[in-house]
């Protein structure tokens, strides 16, 4: 099916964020590449995904809720081998339980000056993650249905490096805010992708 795009993600991105993206142009500016992984898998026959929680640091997504992912290397072949390979270094997953599904819509973050490319992936059996200690605070095993619960689409205020006490729209999930940066906006567009899927499995 045709990807829903960024129409989707705009669905979880802040007021300011869409002025700030209005504002960039990106014809000017050559963004570092970097992919992500939406990771799906069973637990107890029951779908999650993972997030991660970034250890604090000085750059740009310090502490930040995040899809396992990084920066695209001289040797990677392309986006998809970034995003698994990157989802091995960060959470311990071999590329062999890896399957990806498909791409998502890439999205620029003008903060880092990255252009991130989201894939959605599929793991058959349950998983064993190993946090890569120097990057990587915790795993957090997200129940697929909690995404997909319009009541974990919240309102959340609270201040940024470029404004104080914006309220914006996030996802509550596992007890923690996923606000409207990249992982949250990706988020929205990979909920609508599953949605849609859904919807045509029932008709």
């Amino acid at each position: 099916m045709p990807l829903p795009g960024f129409e989707a993600q705009l669905k979880m991105a802040a007021v300011e964020r869409l002025e700030e993206l209005q504002r960039e142009s990106l014809l000017n500016k050559k963004p570092r590449k970097a992919a992500v992984m939406m990771l799906i898998y069973p637990i107890n026959d029951i779908a999650h995904f993972v997030l991660i929680e970034r250890m604090i640091s000085k750059g740009a997504h310090s502490g930040q809720i995040a899809f396992p992912g990084g920066r695209k290397e001289e040797e990677d072949q392309d986006d998809a081998v970034t995003a698994i390979r990157e989802t091995h270094e960060e959470v311990g997953i071999i590329p062999e339980q890896q399957e990806i599904i498909t791409a998502g819509t890439p999205i620029y973050i003008p903060p880092s000056n990255y252009m991130v490319a989201p894939f959605l992936a599929f793991a058959k059996a349950e998983l064993q993650f190993t946090p890569q200690p120097s990057e990587v605070k915790s795993i957090i095993e997200v129940p697929l249905h909690e995404l997909m619960d319009a009541r974990n689409v919240r309102q959340h205020t609270l201040s940024t490096s470029y404004a104080t006490d914006i309220t914006v729209p996030c996802y509550c999930l596992q007890d923690q805010v996923v606000w409207g940066g990249a992982t949250a906006m990706m988020l929205a567009e990979f909920k609508t992708m599953l949605q849609q899927s859904l919807s045509l499995s029932n008709d």
